[in-house]
This record gives structure tokens, sequence and C-alpha cells, in this order.
């Protein structure tokens, strides 16, 4: 008996055929969704450790600045004040705390003046302080003030530290975390949102609730200025050149595979190069932005010459041919022409550049960007020279810091950066988007 052919009827081969191809699709979709599992699981894990990092631990009370210990004199002479240290200024703040203690009866049995004490920060004192210099006339009256909450009684507060592990540790007691929750319960200690981590300086190992980013962000700021002004013209002027009007020759062509290769080197390979040269050689000052950002700049420059060529030999070959039938000279045609259409690819390349910049760590740590500055990098252009950290670098530094509270302070930073990342690839999408052009 013989079976006859049909359209209708699947032989052995298209069963075959075709199951290699479901298979194959679901492949993909199997390989897409363990990717987006992936990243959820990564995001969920930095903004769960990251997002308390942008709340902290306040406590809010009246404070007697008494004249017999600021200003014994009583001449509110700026010499005689700046030489009462924060010693001082921490007496004070435990003294008017306890006060406010007793007042509202609560505190708990057993608790001592040192328990007090340390569940102030020390970063609360020097800000104190800062304060009566900038303003003598407190002096002598009692003032609202809002005073840090040492790290371990804001890891209570947000459930990194609890009762049994506080038997176990010497810088903080169960008695203590018993007039934390007092304290709260009367409306003196709360947690508010942590300016301070985006504006503040960074600070010791000993004070995690203190530590911010105002620094590294202004450090990464610079260095993104340095590169954006000086990757921009000479990345594009080198992409129109080689597209444009390079002749094509083996020299050509040398230098055309080299720039692809240097886009492929390790960024490591470009910080031993910024500290042989700029450091080591033009005696440019170490952990200063002017240097990261040279560096970036030469990591960055085969990354934006690549896209920039793309764009620019995107553009139909007609464009040019109807500007040179009309008269115009081949820089005419290049300027007036083809760069404005090659516009969005440029802008596309040069901001994922950047933000590929942003984010590198490994050349920022060869040359030293991870000063501990305490107050700000001056501004431009005194700035660029400054000592500074980066953000990468901060969040390197953070990590590899004991206090649990710094592992907080290093997701916060995280967040922080991935945002940053975030607005430019966002921006970098709308550019795209808005001056497209479809031939």
């Amino acid at each position: 008996m013989t079976v006859e052919a049909s359209l209708f009827t699947l032989d052995a081969k298209t069963k075959a055929r075709k199951t290699a191809e479901a298979r194959f699709r679901l492949y993909g979709v199997v390989a897409i969704a363990v990717a987006l599992l992936a990243l959820l699981w990564l995001l969920i894990s930095i903004l769960s450790g990251g997002l308390p990092a942008f709340r902290q631990t306040m406590l809010t009370y009246p404070v007697t600045l008494e004249e017999a210990v600021l200003d014994k004199s009583g001449t509110r002479d700026p010499v005689a004040l700046s030489k009462v240290t924060t010693v001082a200024y921490t007496k004070i703040l435990a003294t008017s705390l306890a006060a406010v203690i007793a007042e509202k009866g609560i505190a708990p049995e057993g608790m001592t003046d040192k328990d007090v004490a340390d569940m102030i920060s020390q970063e609360s004192a020097a800000t104190l302080r800062s304060k009566v210099l900038a303003d003598p006339a407190l002096i002598g009256t009692t003032i609202d003030f809002t005073a840090l909450a040492s790290g371990r009684i804001d890891g209570y507060l947000k459930g990194r530290v609890s009762r049994e592990s506080a038997a176990l540790d010497k810088n903080v007691s169960p008695v203590q975390l018993e007039l934390a929750d007092n304290l709260q319960k009367a409306g003196i200690l709360d947690k508010r949102f942590n300016w301070g981590f985006l504006t503040a300086p960074d600070a010791s190992d000993k004070r995690p609730e203190a530590a911010g980013l105002g620094v590294a962000i202004i450090g990464s700021f610079y260095m993104m200025l340095v590169v954006l002004v000086l990757s921009l013209p000479i990345g594009v002027a080198a992409s129109i050149y080689l597209e444009e009007f390079a002749p094509k020759n083996r020299l050509t062509d040398i230098i055309e595979v080299n720039i692809a290769n240097l886009a492929a080197v390790p960024s490591i390979v470009y910080g031993i190069l910024g500290l042989a040269v700029f450091i080591n050689f033009m005696h440019l000052p170490q952990s200063a932005p002017i240097v990261g950002g040279l560096v970036l700049t030469l990591m960055t420059l085969p990354r934006i010459i690549i896209p920039t060529r793309a764009a620019l030999k995107a553009v139909p070959p007609s464009i040019r041919d109807a500007a040179l039938g009309v008269g115009a000279s081949k820089l005419q045609t290049v300027f007036h022409h083809v760069l404005p259409l090659a516009m969005p690819g440029i802008l596309t390349g040069m901001i994922i550049g950047l933000a590929q910049a942003l984010g590198e760590t490994a050349p920022l740590l060869l040359i030293g960007m991870v000063a501990f500055v305490r107050d700000f990098p001056g501004g431009l252009p005194g700035g660029l020279f400054d000592p500074a950290a980066a953000l990468p670098v901060q969040v390197y530094n953070w990590t590899n810091r004991g206090d649990p509270g710094f592992v907080e302070r290093a997701s916060g930073a995280i967040i922080v950066l991935l945002v940053f990342l975030v607005i430019m690839n966002a921006a970098a999408i709308y550019l795209r988007r808005k001056f497209e052009r479809r031939w």
C-alpha cells in the first residue's frame, strides 16, 4: 500500500525541523527569563540594602549652651571660642539629653551617664561647635538642636542591631536600646530623610552614621566635565577625518585597527598609563579630578570614535552627492549636511561612553582617587586640582570597612550611581528618538 504525498501531511524531516525550531525558541525564552530574574534579584538586593541609607536616626531636644563652659571670659572673642574643643560640646549635648530624659521620667533601670553620651554621634559635637562659632550670640541660650544618633542606635531602628547582638557588642548595650525605645515614644528620637548622605563628606571608620557622598559626587562631576570637554571635540574631529577625509591606505587601516583594539583594552591598563604619564612624568597632583578625567578621556575616546564613525557612515551617499552636485565644498557637505544628520548617533555614542566612564573603578584606584576629604573641593578651575573621590571608588572604599553601617552606605551609593547611569541612558534614548531620521 502506498502513501500519497500531501501538503497537509508532515514528513519526518519537516517534523524534526519544526521541533528544533520550537526547542530553540524555548531556549531563548528560558534565557531571557533567567536574565530578567537575575536582574530583578539584583535590584531587590541593592534596593533592600541601600534604601535605609537615605533615612537617618536623629535626636531632637533642647540644648543649653552654657556660657561658663564655652566662653569663660564672656568676651565672645573668636580666638578664645575656637580653642573650645568638641569634647566640651560633647559634654553639653550629653548633659542636655540627660536632663530631658530625667524631666520626662523615661530613664530605664541601670542607665548611666555614659550610656546617654554614647547614644549621640561624635559628629554632632563638631556640628554644634561650627554652629556656635558661626553665631556666638547663641552662647548662654537654649536652642532646639538635631543631633545624629550613634551608628548602633541607627542600626537598631533599621533592624541591623537586636537586643541579643547588643549583649555581645561593646559599642552598644541593651539598656541603650531600651532607652532608644523610650526616646522614640517620647518623640525625641525619630528617622528622617538623610540629606547628609548626599551632601556630607566621608567620615571615619567609627562614624558610619555621618558618612556622605558629597565629595564623591563633586569629584565625579569634575571628572565627567573633563571627559566631556576633551573627548567630544577630539573624538568627533578624529571620526570626521577618518571617515570623510582620510586617504584609504595602509596607514589609515593601521590607525583604524588600533582604535578598535584600544576600545577592548582593560580599563586598568589605562590606569597604569595615567599613573606613569600624568602623575610620575607630568607630576600632576595625585587624587585630583583632572588626572581622573584625563585617564577616563583616553579610555573613552575609542568608544566615542567607533559609534561616531558608524553614525557618519549611516548617512546615505545621496546626501553627499546632492550637496556636491549643487556646488558645495567637501567641508560644507560634511558640516552642513552629513554631521547634522549623524548627530543623533553621535550624541548616543557620547552619552553611553560617558556613562561607562562614570562607572569605572579600576583606573581610578590606580591613580589614587581614594582621598579622605573632610572639606569640599574648591570651585572650578581650582577644584580640578584638589584631592577628591569618585562615586565607584567610594563604593569600593566603604565595602572594605568593617562596620555594617558602611555596607548600608555602599548599597545606597550604588543606588545613586545607578540613578545617574539610568538618567544618562534615558537621555541617549530620548536624543536618538527625537532627532532620528529615516531614509
